[in-house]
């Protein structure tokens, strides 16, 4: 079911460099995106690191998470998880619906451990 009128804040985790350079764009496309067809987005800080740790710990990039309103964003999205976590986005995130930019902070073998 898409819910693109529904009031939603979810988290966007991405490479600081990637981000940099599409921030004034009016849309921004993660790397994946091509491949997968959607952007990757998770609720909650927590879920956040536990995502990094998973598949992103040997990227030695420094990262930031995207706080994006969906309703503000206007794109197509939905849950395609069972427990309602791992929200995709079906089209790119615009800047505009970017409410916080927040770092996220890595331990020196590249352990995400936390968003400031």
């Amino acid at each position: 079911m898409l819910l693109p009128d529904a009031s939603h804040v979810t988290l966007h985790l991405c490479p600081v460099p990637v981000w940099e350079s599409q921030r004034s764009h009016e849309s921004y496309w993660p790397e994946a995106f091509v491949q997968d067809g959607f952007i990757h987005c998770t609720d909650g800080d927590d879920r956040v690191i536990w995502v990094a740790n998973q598949f992103y710990i040997g990227d030695t990039r420094p990262f930031v998470v995207l706080s994006v309103d969906l309703d503000a964003n206007s794109e197509p999205w939905k849950y395609e998880d069972q427990d309602r976590v791992f929200p995709h986005i079906y089209g790119p995130i615009h800047p505009r619906a970017v409410r916080a930019i927040r770092s996220v902070v890595r331990n020196d073998d590249g352990t995400f451990v936390s968003i400031s």
